[in-house]
C-alpha cells in the first residue's frame, strides 16, 4: 500500500519541528507567540507506518544491522543522540515535534515492551526499587526489567496506597465526593473539568481509596455527563449517532486512528466523553459486514448514506442537538447507490493523558 504523502504546512515551522528539541513548555510558547500549529495525541495507523518506513529506509541507506538501528534509538548518552536520524524520520510525519517522536520510537521498539501480565514477584521488586531509589523511574526499570513507564504507570495504579484501595461498585457517597472535588478543581477555578484535571490529585482529596485511573475512568466515562445533562443521566441517541457520523465525516481524515476525538464534542454537544464517542463509533463501524476489509472512506461512505437525515428528538428527552445545524442535509442517493460493498481498521488504545502529561494504563 502507498502511502500518501504528509501536509507539513508552514514549510519553516515544519523544520523547525523536525529539527529544534522544544518541551511541552516551549512549544505552548510558540503556539502563542509564533502561531505554531503542531500535533498532539496518539500516532495514527498511518503514521505509524510512515515512520517504519522511514527507519528501514534510514537503516538500508547506511548499511546498519539491527543492533546498529538499536543503538542509536537507545544512546544511553542523551547529549549523543543522532539528530541527523531523529530529523529524517521526523520529516517524514506532518506536525510531529521531534521530541514527540523521539519518545514514541524508543516506546515502541523497547525491547522490554509488552512483557504481559504483571505478577506478584515483580510488584513486589516494584514496590521495593520505589522504596529505595523514589520514583526514579529508569533506574528502576533496571532494576524491574520492564519499560520506564510501565513501571511507573503500575505503581501509580495498582501499588501505591493498594493497603486501603477500594475496588468494585462505586457507592452513591463516593460519586458525590468525585464530583465535588472535580467541580471544586475545576469549573469553580474556571478550568474545564474535561482537560485540566490532575488526577493523582483527586485521588488525594479521596484518601487514596480510589486510585487516579479509577477516578479519572469515572468521571469521564459516567459522572461528568450527569453534570453537563443537569444532573440526568442522559441515552445515547439515535441524533448522537447521526452527529458522530457527520462530525467524523467532517474530519476529512484517511483512517480512523487519526481522529482525535477530543475535539468532536462543541458547546452544543458535549455530553460524551472523548473515550465514550470513540467505542460508539467502533459499534458502528463493527455493524458492517466486512468491514474489515474496507477502508476508512468506504466505510464512511456508507455510514453517511445509513445517517443521511437527522432523526427527530425524542419526546421523552428533548435534548440541544443544535450542534448540527451547520451539517448540510445530503441528496437522497440514487437508485442503486446504497454504498460500497467491496472489499482497514481503525482503534486507538487505551492510554490516556492526565492533565500532567502523563500516561495510564487500562484498568482490568
Amino acid at each position: 500500500m502507498s502511502l500518501p504523502g504528509p501536509d507539513h504546512g508552514n514549510p519553516d515551522h515544519a523544520h523547525m519541528l523536525a529539527n529544534k528539541w522544544m518541551n511541552a513548555t516551549k512549544l505552548a510558547e510558540m503556539v502563542k507567540t509564533q502561531g505554531l500549529v503542531y500535533k498532539k495525541g496518539k500516532f495514527s495507523a498511518i503514521e505509524e507506518q510512515q515512520l517504519r518506513t522511514a527507519i528501514e529506509a534510514f537503516k538500508a541507506g547506511r548499511g546498519l544491522t539491527n543492533d546498529q538501528l538499536q543503538d542509536i534509538i537507545f544512546q544511553k548518552n542523551e547529549k549523543g543522540k543522532d539528530n541527523a536520524f531523529w530529523s529524517e524520520i521526523t520529516s517524514a510525519l506532518a506536525l510531529r515535534p521531534i521530541i514527540a517522536v523521539y519518545h514514541h520510537v524508543r516506546r515502541a521498539f523497547h525491547p522490554k515492551k509488552q512483557q504481559g501480565k504483571w505478577m506478584p514477584e515483580e510488584d513486589a521488586v516494584l514496590k521495593q526499587a520505589v522504596a529505595d531509589l523514589g520514583q526514579q523511574w529508569e533506574k528502576v526499570s533496571e532494576i524491574v526489567g520492564r519499560m520506564s513507564s510501565d513501571c511507573r504507570d503500575r505503581y501509580r495504579n495498582h501499588i501505591a496506597n493498594r493497603e486501603v484501595r477500594v475496588t468494585g461498585v462505586w457507592t452513591k457517597e463516593e460519586e458525590e465526593e468525585l464530583t465535588a472535588i472535580v467541580t471544586e478543581m475545576t469549573i469553580q477555578q474556571g478550568k474545564d473539568f474535561d482537560n485540566d484535571v490532575f488526577w493523582g490529585k483527586v485521588s488525594d482529596r479521596m484518601g487514596n481509596r480510589r486510585g487516579r485511573q479509577q477516578c479519572r475512568i469515572k468521571w469521564t466515562d459516567s459522572l461528568s455527563k450527569t453534570v453537563k445533562n443537569e444532573g440526568q443521566k442522559p441515552r445515547w441517541s439515535a441524533q448522537d449517532a447521526y452527529i458522530l457520523v457527520h462530525k467524523v465525516d467532517s474530519m476529512n481524515v484517511r483512517d480512523d486512528t487519526e481522529i482525535d476525538w477530543k475535539t468532536l464534542p462543541d458547546s452544543d454537544w458535549n455530553l460524551w466523553s472523548a473515550h465514550s464517542l470513540q467505542r460508539r463509533w467502533l459499534t458502528m463501524k463493527r455493524g458492517i459486514k466486512g468491514y474489515e476489509d474496507m477502508t476508512h472512506q468506504e466505510i464512511m461512505d456508507i455510514l453517511r448514506v445509513k445517517k443521511a437525515h437527522l432523526p427527530p428528538a425524542s419526546a421523552a428527552r428533548k435534548r440541544k442537538v443544535t450542534s448540527v445545524a451547520n451539517i448540510d442535509e445530503p441528496a437522497d442517493p440514487e437508485p442503486g447507490d446504497a454504498g460500497p460493498s467491496g472489499t482497514q481498521e481503525g482503534a486507538s488504545d487505551g492510554q490516556d493523558r492526565d492533565a500532567d502529561g502523563s500516561t495510564d494504563d487500562s484498568d482490568a
